[in-house]
């Protein structure tokens, strides 16, 4: 019997480029559609870091250089990579269906993601984003803006903005809808795009960048998932990485995940996020398995076979 499964698309199922992607997403539709066919409920999310990079990069050059041609806000730059990747998905997942004479719909969703306006975040941006800048262009920006620039890795200067933790997908109710009626959803794209509640009521987008896999957390349980599974570039989760010691986990307890995590075993920004959102999303509710390993042994891990499984 098939489940509900939330899929966390890795930068690696995408690529860099939009040419590199249509061709990598061949191999990635392959991948989901072997997991529907198995009669499984699947909603997929995705990273869009290059993506929403080079939109950025892009539109600011162009108001730059070319006359009257308005700055694009970060908001914006990320619905469009909602968009575009969406699109790739959706069109690659369609054309393996049909390859395969499976008739289901799919469909992606420009996705919203709530945060808390007085995160702690909002206080130290740390995350490089859009165009680099000389020095002084930078100073006259943050002077301009009230933004903060900083000097990244010798490249020149990029715009920082904030990483604030995610507190609900505002599209779960629709995603659940589309999910209940039989269709693949694709949503959420980049953690979503972050939105505060306003004064009054309503949304308002703001200029952050939200962790996917924990975004992915958010989602599988409102939506009520059985699984999330985390892809990434490699089979299992490892403790004492890249060491002579290193030792691939298979199936570990909430418990014992937080040991590692304590004990600093997974990297900030590539591995601990990634156990970070499993373990919370496994706390959540009774029953539920969290599994991270790479795309080519999705279906696999599911039986328990490779990949890390966390549990209760």
């Amino acid at each position: 019997m098939g489940h509900r499964l939330v899929v966390a698309l890795g930068g690696n199922a995408l690529g860099n480029s939009p040419h590199e992607q249509l061709e990598l997403i061949q191999g990635t539709a392959t991948a989901l559609v072997d997991l529907i066919e198995g009669g499984h409920e699947v909603i997929i999310t995705h990273g869009n870091g290059p993506q929403v990079g080079m939109i950025k990069v892009a539109t600011d050059n162009s108001a730059e250089k070319v006359g009257g041609t308005p700055e694009i806000p970060f908001p914006e730059c990320s619905a469009m990579s909602q968009g575009y990747i969406g699109y790739h998905l959706q069109q690659a997942l369609e054309n393996e269906l049909r390859k395969r004479d499976i008739a289901k719909p799919v469909a992606s969703l420009i996705t919203q993601t709530l945060v808390q306006a007085d995160d702690p975040a909002f206080n130290n941006p740390n995350k490089p984003v859009g165009s680099f800048y000389s020095e002084e262009d930078a100073k006259r920006l943050m002077e301009e803006t009230g933004e903060t620039y900083v000097e990244d890795s010798g490249r020149g200067w990029r715009w920082v903005v904030a990483s604030p933790q995610p507190t609900e997908i505002v599209e779960g109710e629709a995603i659940t809808s589309l999910v209940n009626a039989g269709a693949v959803v694709i949503s959420t794209g980049g953690g979503g795009i972050p939105v505060v509640r306003r004064d009054g009521g309503g949304f308002e987008g703001v200029p952050a960048v939200i962790d996917k896999d924990r975004s992915a957390a958010i989602m599988a349980d409102q939506v009520g998932a059985r699984h999330l599974i985390i892809l990434t570039a490699v089979a299992n989760v490892a403790v004492n990485f890249n060491t002579p010691e290193q030792r691939d986990l298979t199936e570990i307890t909430v418990d014992e995940a937080k040991q590692h995590m304590a004990d600093g075993q997974f990297a900030p920004g590539s591995m601990l996020p990634k156990v970070e959102a499993c373990v919370s999303y496994v706390e959540g509710s009774a029953g539920r398995t969290a599994i991270i390993t790479s795309l080519e042994n999705a279906g696999e891990a599911l039986n328990g076979t490779v990949g890390t499984s966390i549990k209760s």
